[in-house]
């Protein structure tokens, strides 16, 4: 017989028995109350999540415990039921531990959004391209993301050029704009211009300035032209979104668990770290082996 702990307190079960419930052998919780602990420690640290359980369940599974589990699972990506029509690229900082008496660093992740679900990973833009490359995708597939060059080097692999719709976010563009600074009359009239898409209209107004902001900004309109639509138009049709705000939402809820407060993590637990919350965020819990 073997004892297992669950929501319903001790429980003796032959092997077979195990067997049904899909326990894996010198697991000691069962499986209900393992997806108990994920899920509560997918939102709070740890130790957080041992008070939590402990509370919500009368079950006491310590804080190592969580740990371990998380570190056990394979948790899925979201597979797409049906063609996804549009993906957004972001990243976000994660907080590194370093050896005591070394300044922590932060470092970076990316992430794709769809309708499908979130992916996300740390130093290996592969596993992005592979997921999205995987899935069943619209034609044209349209690609968001901000001014990065590393959110573009992931996207120009997903699909083939002519298959895909660039759009360079609306409101970075908008931000980058009004970084130029200087007369409001020029940066309004600006805006009406990038607004209906007329670049070369937009670098008129600039081209002209000596001030380094406006020399930046028009070597960002140069270098995004082509993903520089008729945002008007497009709205106004409802082709597609004009905004990567999707991965950026998406990039805020990882954060409520990766930068809770204090935390810092073991380079080496971050990919798995990162597939737990968005497992979570997927509605996977439960799904992972």
């Amino acid at each position: 017989m073997r004892q297992l702990k669950s929501t319903l307190g001790q429980l003796s079960v032959t092997t077979r028995q195990a067997e049904r419930l899909a326990v894996p052998a010198y697991r000691q919780l069962s499986p209900h109350l393992e997806n108990c602990c994920l899920r509560v420690s997918a939102n709070v640290s740890y130790e957080q999540a041992a008070q939590d359980v402990a509370y919500l369940t009368g079950i006491r599974v310590p804080a190592k415990t969580q740990q371990r589990l998380v570190h056990q699972q394979t948790f899925p990506n979201p597979k797409a039921n049906e063609a996804l029509n549009e993906l957004s690229v972001d990243g976000g900082k994660v907080r590194i531990r370093t050896p005591l008496g070394e300044t922590c660093q932060w470092k970076d992740y990316k992430a794709i959004a769809t309708e499908g679900g979130t992916v996300a990973a740390y130093h290996e833009n592969a596993v992005l391209i592979d997921w999205a490359n995987q899935q069943s995708l619209a034609s044209p597939m349209t690609c968001l993301g901000d001014g990065h060059d590393g959110i573009w080097n992931i996207v120009a692999q997903i699909k083939t050029p002519e298959e895909r719709r660039e759009i360079l976010d609306w409101y970075h563009l908008v931000e980058n704009l009004h970084k130029v600074g200087g007369s409001l009359k020029r940066l309004h009239q600006a805006e009406a211009f990038l607004w209906q898409g007329k670049v070369d209209e937009t670098l008129a107004l600039f081209d002209s300035l000596s001030k380094k902001q406006a020399q930046a900004f028009c070597n960002y309109l140069r270098k995004h032209r082509h993903r520089i639509v008729n945002y008007d138009y497009y709205q106004r049709e409802q082709i597609c979104s004009i905004g990567s705000g999707a991965v950026e939402s998406a990039i805020k809820q990882i954060s409520r668990r990766v930068k809770i407060s204090g935390a810092q993590w073991n380079e080496d637990n971050v990919p798995q770290v990162l597939a737990h919350r968005c497992a979570y965020l997927n509605g996977a819990i439960g799904l992972q082996r």
